[in-house]
């Protein structure tokens, strides 16, 4: 099956589904139901994998539960990180969801005996409150127990039908994929709920690459405000396992998304001991002080979102902050993720953020923080991206490329803002594999390119009260229509000669009249 077979059949399942639950659960709330789904269908079949081998007389969904011995038991929970009894899995459950009076309840049982498999094992971090959004219990599905049951086995039966085989062998992202799709569908709440902003898949491919580009091997990968995980993921995608040697780190504020971000984790096959995402504010409370230093940094934070700011006096001698002597405004926390990511990147390290383009030329705090940066020669490029790219806003934000390790003194900016960036689609632009090598490639040569790309020396920059604004360095092309003076007057004045002659003949015909 093609990529766009697999999308096309993903997005009319959903469709399908949302259909069957229309006017009792909530557009943006029915994407936990449609995710959560998505996950228990694959952890069962990813652990009846991990049972049967690929041994074809082993039939593990067949088995009775009380052929699984306690040692057993232990043995596959400290390798997958979490257990399934046969009874249990997604296969034997969706075979009597449409008849079974205590679906909902059976549900929720199940899925607390998961999450509840891992206490006491090193995975119990990541494994626990899994499920904690998908309520099978919750008035949302239905005000009586066979509405529930109702609505349950429709987002069931349906994620049955899907036909994708392996899901690691999938040609699409499945998690992303029904993300976006949800999201242009739902686009009153599009992008933003409860904090969470999610990074349309291409231009996480962009960050991702941006990140790790000529990198063989990477320590470890970070994502500050991590959201759904999709950043952390195309560098999967980049990689192979071997070469992200320690794993994949991220935080997150909010608790859906949180929870999302490790599905997503083990929805491609990251093991629990490969990865770790983290609940809380970055900000405030980070948790990988003890990790640091990164080789490679992606991060999409909020936009100019409130923090504490100054009113905290203890954040100025914070280490990630008090080299630039100043904190980021109260009301912008922007540069306050732009110098955590900073404080946790390594000397040899990148890191691609990004940024609301405000933050490039205002003055006050911003502009003291854009002087740290470039006169410690931190800021290796600025990337002005297309408008529209992202659900829900329009705004065109800008790409910042850190680097510790920069060799000359200068700071390279790209206008990847015209149309040759993009492709409109729908109600979005968006960017093609295409666009982001053109990028990338304009990024990796560091060469001027008119109209496009210019490398500016730092003193230039302070000279310019640091505004780190691509427009301000790289020329605008004038796509307006050249006029030719010389050619004009002369058309002109033929033009005048005309009317000259014409105005003649019109006044020897009225004479004639008048004689």
């Amino acid at each position: 099956m093609t990529t766009k077979e697999q999308q096309e059949q993903l997005q009319n399942t959903i469709w399908k589904i949302a259909n069957e639950v229309r006017g009792a659960v909530d557009g943006w709330d029915f994407k936990q139901f449609v995710l959560g789904t998505l996950f228990y269908r694959f952890i069962s079949e990813n652990f009846t994998r991990f049972i049967e081998g690929d041994d074809e007389s082993v039939d593990y969904a067949s088995m009775a539960d009380s052929v699984i011995t306690p040692e057993l038991k232990d043995d596959f929970t400290k390798t997958k990180g979490y257990f399934i009894y046969p009874s249990q899995l997604f296969v034997n459950v969706a075979k009597t969801a449409n008849t079974n009076v205590n679906l909902n309840t059976d549900l929720a049982a199940i899925f607390t005996a998961i999450e509840n498999s891992a206490n006491g094992y090193a995975s119990e971090h990541d494994i626990k409150g899994l499920f904690a959004d998908f309520d099978t219990t919750s008035n949302r599905l239905g005000n009586t127990v066979e509405e529930k049951n109702r609505r349950l086995a429709a987002v069931i039966k349906g994620i049955e039908k899907l036909d994708f085989g392996k899901f690691e062998d999938h040609k699409i992202d499945l998690f992303g994929d029904a993300y976006e799709f949800l999201i242009s569908n739902y686009a009153a709440n599009a992008g933003k709920s409860g904090g969470e902003f999610f990074t349309p898949q291409n231009v996480s491919k962009l960050i991702a690459r941006l990140a790790t580009l000529n990198q063989k091997t990477v320590n470890k990968i970070y994502d500050p405000a991590c959201g759904s995980g999709s950043l952390l993921l195309q560098a999967k995608k980049l990689f192979d396992d071997h070469r992200i040697k320690g794993g994949y780190f991220g935080q997150e504020i909010n608790h859906t998304t949180y929870n999302l971000a490790r599905m997503n984790m083990f929805l491609h096959n990251i093991n629990y001991d490969k990865f770790d995402i983290a609940l809380g504010d970055t900000l405030l409370n980070p948790q990988y002080g003890d990790e640091k230093p990164f080789d490679a940094i992606v991060s999409n934070p909020p936009y100019s979102v409130n923090w504490v700011g100054s009113d905290n006096p203890t954040l100025i001698n914070d280490d990630r902050f008090a080299p630039a002597g100043v904190l980021a405004p109260k009301s912008k926390a922007d540069f306050a993720f732009v110098l955590h990511a900073l404080s946790y990147l390594s000397a040899r390290g990148r890191a691609a953020i990004v940024c609301f383009p405000g933050i490039f030329y205002r003055g006050g705090a911003e502009q003291k923080i854009r002087k740290y940066l470039v006169d410690n020669n931190f800021v290796e490029t600025v990337i002005a991206l297309p408008p529209n790219l992202f659900y829900g806003t329009s705004i065109a934000v800008n790409i910042l490329v850190l680097s510790k390790g920069k060799s000359d003194a200068s700071t390279q900016f790209i206008d990847a803002s015209g149309e040759k960036f993009y492709k409109k689609e729908t109600n979005n632009n968006i960017l093609l594999d295409e666009h982001i090598d053109y990028i990338l490639q304009i990024f990796e040569k560091k060469e001027e390119e008119k109209y496009v790309a210019t490398s500016v020396d730092n003193r230039k920059i302070a000279e310019n009260d640091y505004n780190l604004s691509v427009s301000s360095y790289v020329e605008a092309e004038d796509k307006r229509e050249v006029i030719d003076i010389k050619k004009l007057n002369a058309e002109v004045e033929q033009t005048v000669k005309h009317i000259d002659t014409l105005r003649k003949d019109i006044d020897g015909i009225i004479k004639e009249l008048e004689g």
